[in-house]
Parts: C-alpha cells; structure tokens; sequence
C-alpha cells in the first residue's frame, strides 16, 4: 500500500506547491511584488520587528519598488495613508515618487502630505540621501512650498512640534516666499530672525505675549490655544492645563491622560466628565481617524490618576471606532494567533518611539471586534495548538481583546485552528486568520503547506468556505496562497473589514485587495 501521507487525495484543486520560505526558514507562498508592497506599507513602520530589523525591511521594500510601475507606487501611498492610517510608509513611498516621477508625486502630494508630521517625514526621507539624492529637487520643494503658503495657523503651530528635521529647519531649507504679512512674520518668528509682532498670527501673538507675563511671575488665566508642548516648561497650575484638555484635539487628549493626570486636572470638578465626554464623543472619534489600537493603547498605558469614568470612555470609543465592523453571514471562525512572536510592538521597537501595543494585543483586539457584530462566530486562538477560552459576545471589545491578549506564549501553528475545525468535521463558511504568518511547528520542506493541506480538508465539505489571512507583519509570504477562496490582506486598522466583507460577499475582483488599490482614481494637475 503507498504512503497516504505522501499521496493523500483531496478533492478539487491540486494544492500549489510552496514556493518561498519564511522568516523561520519553513515553506511558504510569496506574494506577487504588488501584493507585496501593499502588505509592507499597511503593515511596516520601518522599525524593529519580532523576526526582521529596520535595515532588513528597508532592503526588502527597495527590491520591490524596483518591480511595481509608479503609479501602483501612487496608489498604495494614498490608500495606506487614508485608509490605513500609516505615516512613514505612505512618506517613503511619495518620497520615491519625488526620485522615480515627480508628476505623479504632485498629484497625490496633499492626499499624502497632509499634516506638518508627514511634511517633515517626507522632507527627512528624501535629505537623508538613502533614496539616491540628498536634494529635495525643484518640483518637490516648490510642493512643499505651497503647503507651507497654504496651511493655517494652526496647521503650522502643530507643524513646529518635533525635529529631525524641525518645521524651522525645512522652512530654512525651502525659502518659501509669503505674500500675507502674517505668515511673513510667523516664518521669522519660527526661525529666530526679527519679525514685527504686531504682524503675528493671533494665536502665535497671544503665546509670545502669555510667555512675557509668565516670566514677571504671573499666572494668566486663559491659556493660548498652542500645542501644549510649548507651554510644558512655563510651570503651568492644574486650571490651566485644564484649559489645555478642554481645547485640545481628541488625539491630544488621549495621548496625554496621564499628563493630565499628574498635573492634577482630574482633580478639578466636573473635569473628569468633560473628557471622558469629549473621548467618547462619535463625531470626534471619527474625525480623528481613531486606530482602536490606540485606544487599546491609551487604555493599557493609563494609570492611577487616570478615573474610572474615564476609562470607561476609552471603552465606549473603541465600540465606536469598530463600528464598521461588518456582520458577516453564515458560520465564522476567527483564528488569533497568540504565539511568542506575537508578542512584538505592532510597529516595531525604535528607541523613545516604541507602542506599547504588540501584534498579539492587536490579534485579540481583531478577534473581539469581528466577535462584537458576529455573537455566534468561534474564537480560536492559537500558537502551537488551538487554547481553549470562551469569551462572550456581549463582553465589549477592549475586555475580549485583553483577554486574549493574556493567552500569548509558544510556537506558531497556523494550520492548526484549521485542522481543529476539519477533524470536528465543522460546518464554516467563514475562517479569519489573524497572524504574523511565521508558521513553523507545522512546517514542510516540500509540497503544499500544512494550512493550505488542512484547508482542503475544510473545502471537502465546505465547497463554498473562504479563507481570510490577516497580516500584521511586514514579512511578505503567506501560508495559504492567494486563489479565488483565499483572501490575504495586511493592516490593523478597521478599513481592513471592508474589504473582507466584500470579499465574503464576492464582490473583488480577482486581484482581490491588490484590485482594491488599482481602483484608487489618482487625481489630475
């Protein structure tokens, strides 16, 4: 008799043969370069990985660039930049833009560089020279230009927070020429040259004239409405950084609760309701471009002097930002991988830039969400083998999520959610894999891998079943090839589930996600 573990039969499809190795050296599929790009930019942060150091990544994305056409290169930078959030992926990529077609780069400059943080992304990217010119180049700076002739006050107020290089050092690098008195005054004001203030922006007079009454020992009471990072050093009361969180933006306010916290604003009356109002109000959330990853993160990192009340407004806007979560028909399984490797920052270890969310946290936090609008779905976590846990559908997000998170530890299975559900002979129409896809105790040298054996076993009777890999890692392989039935697709924020749930309702096309960039319209100059 033949061995049936080297001849098995499986109905439909003969299984493709592996055709790469992952970053543990076991067999797995490649993605195409386009796929490939789109994974990186929605996964990468250019940092420290579990298994892949910045310089590694960086290499790698170099490689495929050179294989995808300019415009593709457009699209992913606009898509990871709107839809997934990123910001020194989409810079990198409009940055090569700057090198390889300056046209395309003005067309999907604003959609890009849309903030004073990707402006001095992207001007950093380019000077640093790795891209193959230290020069901006005449269209690049004339881009930058307008925006810095075009942004508001505000806008620029912001812009002037961070270095490396500093709003200061780019304005000095591009000479823009102003025509309003304001903003002529402004840019001598930011780079220390003498300016007439009574030309001053009213925001930018008002700090320049509550630093002088500052320094004569008084402590005025209405605050200027300047990033607070400029006023930290003038030895600011508990009311006045009360003020600060009253007019901050929402993304202020939940990167700095336990700022607050220490300077004794929770402590004023009625404080703590007003911003645990503003965090869990719809409008701002959305607004925002909330990641539930950060407020997974301000949850997790909020301390003693942070209320309970506000806290639970973490929560109540995390239910917010997984609103579109879709409800998938039919039966699901989502599969969480909780494995060692999984114990990474989501976007990597740099040091003083670090997340204290790790991939696992954002594992969990996918599971929760998909377990949130879909009450009967399976959660099957796994590493080596399937961890038995039962979580309730009821339970919020952030509670499911921290649950799972605190299952983590062992090697990385990914077959074997698979094979759980095919040996109990399970009824699924719907399997989602969230993982960095780094399977090796299931490994083969040979042949199809371990998951895309099990899948077949699932399709045997459940013709109709599809299969989602969600990546959260920039590694670029994959154990179930991309096909009709099988979807792969990078990212961490809830855009993501738009394109799952058109997948499971069979409307992508046969690019699946890839196609889902390709139809991003560039805008014409």
């Amino acid at each position: 008799m033949v061995n049936l573990q080297l001849f098995q039969t499986y109905k439909g499809a003969q299984l493709a043969t592996a055709d790469a190795t992952n970053q543990s050296g076991v067999a797995a599929y490649a993605f195409g370069p386009q796929h490939q790009l789109a994974q990186m930019a929605l996964t990468g942060c250019l940092s420290q990985t579990f298994y892949a150091s910045p310089q590694d990544q960086l290499s790698q994305l170099m490689e495929v660039l050179a294989k995808v056409e300019a415009p593709f290169i457009a699209k992913t930078a606009i898509y990871a930049r709107e839809r997934g959030y990123m910001k020194d992926m989409p810079a990198t990529l409009a940055a090569v833009l700057a090198v390889r077609d300056v046209e395309l780069l003005a067309q999907i400059f604003p959609r890009v560089v849309d903030n004073g943080k990707m402006l001095r992304n992207f001007v950093q990217i380019l000077r640093s020279g790795v891209l193959g010119r230290k020069s901006l180049g005449t269209r690049p700076k004339k881009l930058v230009q307008q925006w810095l002739l075009a942004a508001t006050e505000k806008q620029l107020l912001h812009a002037a927070v961070g270095s490396q290089p500093s709003l200061a050092d780019v304005v000095k690098m591009v000479h823009p020429k102003p025509q309003e008195a304001w903003r002529a005054a402004w840019f001598a004001w930011l780079i220390g040259k003498s300016y007439d203030e009574a030309s001053l922006p009213p925001i930018t007079l008002a700090f320049e004239r509550f630093k002088r009454v500052v320094a004569q020992g008084q402590m005025p009471e209405q605050v200027p409405e300047v990033p607070f990072q400029m006023l930290t050093a003038l030895g600011l009361g508990a009311q006045q950084w009360a003020q600060m969180a009253s007019q901050g933006s929402w993304q202020m306010l939940r990167q700095n609760l336990n700022t607050f916290g220490r300077h004794g604003v929770f402590e004023l009356p009625g404080m703590a309701e007003r911003v645990a109002a503003k965090l869990q109000d719809a409008a701002a959330v959305a607004k925002a471009r909330a990641m539930p990853y950060q407020l997974l993160s301000a949850y997790k990192a909020a301390g003693q002097q942070v209320p309970a009340a506000v806290a639970e407004a973490l929560q109540d806007a995390m239910e917010l930002a997984t609103a579109n979560v879709p409800q998938f028909a039919g039966r699901v399984a989502v599969c969480p991988d909780v494995s060692g490797s999984m114990s990474a920052s989501v976007t990597g270890y740099r040091a003083g830039a670090t997340s204290n969310v790790r991939c696992i946290d954002v594992a969990g936090l996918m599971a929760a969400a998909v377990l949130r609008k879909n009450r009967e779905a399976r959660v099957l976590p796994f590493e080596c083998k399937v961890v038995s846990l039962s979580l309730n559908g009821r339970d919020s997000v952030m509670t499911n999520a921290t649950r799972l998170a605190d299952v983590g530890g062992g090697g990385t299975n990914c077959s074997a959610p698979l094979k759980l559900l095919a040996d109990e002979k399970a009824a699924v129409d719907l399997v989602i894999l969230v993982s960095d896809n780094e399977s090796w105790v299931d490994g083969k040298r040979a042949g199809a891998t371990e998951t895309m054996q099990q899948w077949a076993r699932i399709k045997q009777r459940n013709p109709a079943a599809k299969l989602v890999c969600i990546d959260i890692q920039p590694y670029g392989t994959t154990q179930a090839q991309e096909r009709a039935d099988i979807l792969n697709i990078g990212g961490f924020s809830d855009a993501v589930f738009d394109v799952v749930a058109r997948f499971t309702e069979g409307k992508l096309g046969a690019e699946h996600w890839v196609g889902e960039i390709e139809q991003i319209v560039l805008p014409a100059q």
